[in-house]
């Protein structure tokens, strides 16, 4: 099994880790792109661990730059193979993570960014045992038509995306909602008005709010909302 890791910061308070967050990168960026968020959320979050592993692949031609699956064009049946490729290595990196600082599921936020999000959604939807919650930006939902079948867990999930994203159009996100709710799961979604493919302002206090309530597991969510 290929192992990855990436770099980390450690909780706020000083203490032990009580919560871990996880960001799952996009094509072509490593773990640095994400890991500065957690500057900021760790205000929200004193007690989490951070952690923003570089995806396994190197991508060809792009120095510094990984990927979780080669994309070559955004094709539902590429973008599943290559989510399921990935999900393994992905699983066992998030399982050692929960043992090095003896957390469990319920103490786990995964986000992710694009074809981040694209890994957070596989993943965190087919764990065993749910994982605290699932944000993603700018994202898509990769094998939507198998993902009924393969549920296992209902994590809250909230969905943001830029309203002037081009690489990922913000339909992607529309797209990503009716795929939970034909699994019979629900997410919130945000609209970042004037925002391309990127994280906005707004998405980052929404997000550092909603990482807040999955973690003290004072959040509930059952169907599709926008906020």
């Amino acid at each position: 099994m290929m192992l990855i890791d990436g770099p980390r910061q450690p909780p706020a308070s000083g203490g032990r880790p009580k919560k871990l967050v996880i960001f799952l990168h996009g094509y072509g960026a490593n773990g640095e792109d994400l890991i500065g968020l957690a500057g900021p959320w760790a205000r929200e979050l004193p007690d989490a661990q951070f952690v923003s592993p570089n995806a396994p692949e190197p991508v060809p031609g792009a120095p510094g730059g990984y990927q979780w699956f080669p994309l070559t064009r955004l094709d539902p049946s590429e973008t599943e193979r290559g989510t399921k490729k990935a999900a393994p290595v992905l699983q066992s990196f998030i399982e050692g993570e929960m043992k090095r600082y003896g957390l469990g599921p319920s103490d786990v936020a995964l986000v992710g960014f694009s074809q981040g999000t694209m890994m957070a959604l596989h993943v965190g939807l087919r764990q065993d045992q749910p994982f605290a919650g699932i944000l993603g930006f700018s994202g898509a939902l990769a094998g939507r038509e198998g993902l009924k079948g393969e549920i296992a867990s209902k994590p809250p999930v909230m969905l943001i995306h830029g309203d002037q994203d081009q690489v990922l159009p913000l339909g992607f996100m529309f797209d990503a909602c009716e795929g939970l709710v034909e699994a019979g799961h629900g997410a919130q979604w945000h609209i970042s008005p004037g925002i391309p493919h990127g994280i906005g302002p707004d998405g980052m206090e929404l997000g550092a709010h909603f990482l807040r309530k999955v973690l003290s597991g004072r959040y509930g969510q059952t169907a599709i909302s926008g906020v």
